[in-house]
C-alpha cells in the first residue's frame, strides 16, 4: 500500500470512528436503508417477472389480446418475448429493404444493429523529485488514474422467429429511455502501450499521472443473435412494440425467464441479509456511540457541578479569610511570599513550608507541576493551619 494510500486509509478510520463510532453507525444505518429499498424494489420485480407471460413472436398478438397479461396505465402489457435480432429496415417496404441497414464492426467486420466502442486511457504516478504534493492530490484526484470514453451507435432493429418468418410477425425494439444492460459480446480487446515522450518525462519528473496504456473495446449486438426482451408490449397502427419498464433491472438478456427468476431471487435475497446485518450493526453501534457520549456528558455535567461547589466554598474561604485579614494588621514576616497581601496559612505537603495563603497554595496546587516557591520540591497537596 502506497503513502497517500495509507494516508487516505487513516484519514478515513478517524472520521469513521469519531464521536465514538457515530459516523459509522450513521453510515451503517444509510447503507441499511439503501439495501431495504433495493429490496423491496427487486421483491416487486420479481412479482412482475413471475406474473409476466413468456411467449415467441408469432404467440405474442393473441396474448396481447388476452386480459390475463398485466397491463400498465397507457395499455401496454409485461411480457417477455424471445426472438432473434434483425434490423429493421428489412420490414421497412421502401427501398432500404433491398439494402439492410446496419451497422459493421471495423475490427471483426460482424454485422450489427448496436456497436459500443470504449476506449480507456491507463495512467501511472510517479512521485518524482519535485512530487511531494502528489500524495495530497492522490486523496481527492483518484479518479484521474482512468479516463474513460465511450461512443454507442445503434439503429433501429426488431426481434424474429428463427428461420423462417412471415413480416406481420415481428416486435419492434424501442430503445427510448433504455437504462438496463445490454447483452453485447465482444468481439475487440487489445491493450496498446503508449510509447514514452519528454513530456511524459517532465510528468513524471514533477509527480503527475502519465499515460501508460490505451485499453481498446469493441462490443456488439449481432444480428441473428437469440435474446429476451422484458418489457411493455403494446400494438401501434397493427404493429408490436417493446418498450423498457423502469421498474425491471431487464430489458434485452441472454437469459431465459426462468434464468431471470433464479438470478433476481438470489440478488433479493442478498439484499434482504445485507440489510438485517447492516442494520443490527449500525443499530448495536449507534447504541454504543449514544451510551458512550452519554456517559461522558454525565462525567462532565460532574466535573462540572465539583468545580462549583468547589469554587464557592474557595470563594467562602477567601472571602473569610479576607475579612479577618482586615480585621487583624498582618506583620511583614507572615505576609505569603507570592502575593503579599494576605497571612500565610497554608502549608506545603512534603516539605512543609507555611509560606502562602490559602488561595495562592490552591493556585500552585492546581499547576502542572506544583512545587514549593522556597525549596522547590514538588507539592503533593497543601493543609490549612489553624491558629489556637
Amino acid at each position: 500500500m502506497s503513502s497517500h494510500e495509507q494516508a487516505l486509509v487513516s484519514l478515513l478510520s478517524q472520521l469513521a470512528f469519531s464521536f465514538d463510532g457515530a459516523i459509522l453507525g450513521a453510515a451503517l444505518a444509510y447503507a441499511a436503508v439503501r439495501s431495504v429499498l433495493k429490496f423491496a424494489a427487486n421483491s416487486s420485480a420479481l412479482r412482475k417477472l413471475h406474473k409476466a407471460p413468456s411467449l415467441s413472436v408469432s404467440d405474442l398478438r393473441s396474448l396481447i389480446e388476452n386480459s390475463e397479461a398485466e397491463s400498465d396505465s397507457d395499455g401496454s402489457k409485461l411480457v417477455i418475448v424471445r426472438g432473434n435480432v434483425e434490423a429493421k429496415s428489412v420490414v421497412d417496404g421502401n427501398w432500404k429493404s433491398l439494402r439492410p441497414n446496419v451497422l459493421v464492426s471495423h475490427e471483426s467486420g460482424d454485422k450489427a444493429v448496436i456497436i459500443q466502442r470504449t476506449q480507456t486511457c491507463i495512467y501511472n504516478e510517479w512521485k518524482g523529485f519535485f512530487g511531494w504534493p502528489s500524495d495530497l492530490r492522490a486523496l481527492f484526484a483518484r479518479s484521474w488514474r482512468e479516463q474513460e470514453s465511450t461512443s454507442l451507435r445503434m439503429v433501429p432493429f426488431i426481434l424474429v422467429e428463427g428461420g423462417q418468418w412471415s413480416q406481420p410477425d415481428y416486435v419492434v425494439v424501442n430503445m427510448d429511455g433504455a437504462r438496463q444492460p445490454l447483452p453485447l459480446t465482444t468481439v475487440y480487446h487489445q491493450l496498446q502501450p503508449i510509447h514514452a515522450s519528454p513530456y511524459t518525462f517532465l510528468q513524471a519528473l514533477f509527480g503527475h499521472n502519465y499515460p501508460v496504456g490505451l485499453l481498446d473495446e469493441e462490443k456488439i449486438l449481432q444480428l441473428g443473435q437469440y435474446i429476451s426482451a422484458v418489457g411493455l408490449c403494446s400494438f401501434k397502427n397493427g404493429i408490436a412494440e417493446i418498450k423498457p419498464s423502469k421498474d425491471l433491472p431487464y430489458f434485452l438478456s441472454v437469459m431465459t425467464k426462468d434464468q431471470m427468476i433464479v438470478d433476481l431471487a438470489f440478488k433479493t435475497k442478498v439484499l434482504l441479509w445485507s440489510g438485517i446485518f447492516l442494520g443490527s450493526l449500525s443499530v448495536g453501534v449507534l447504541g454504543y456511540a449514544v451510551l458512550r457520549n452519554w456517559n461522558k456528558w454525565k462525567a462532565w455535567r460532574h466535573r462540572r457541578q465539583l468545580q462549583q461547589r468547589s469554587s464557592a466554598v474557595s470563594d467562602d474561604i477567601d472571602s473569610q479569610v479576607a475579612q479577618e485579614d482586615d480585621e487583624t494588621e498582618v506583620p511583614d514576616g507572615e505576609l505569603c511570599v507570592i502575593c503579599l497581601m494576605r497571612r500565610r496559612r497554608s502549608a506545603f505537603i512534603p516539605c512543609g513550608h507555611l509560606v502562602c495563603c490559602q488561595r495562592c497554595a490552591i493556585s500552585v496546587e492546581r499547576e502542572v507541576t506544583p512545587k514549593c516557591p522556597v525549596c522547590r520540591q514538588q507539592v503533593r497537596n497543601s493543609v490549612r493551619i489553624y491558629e489556637s
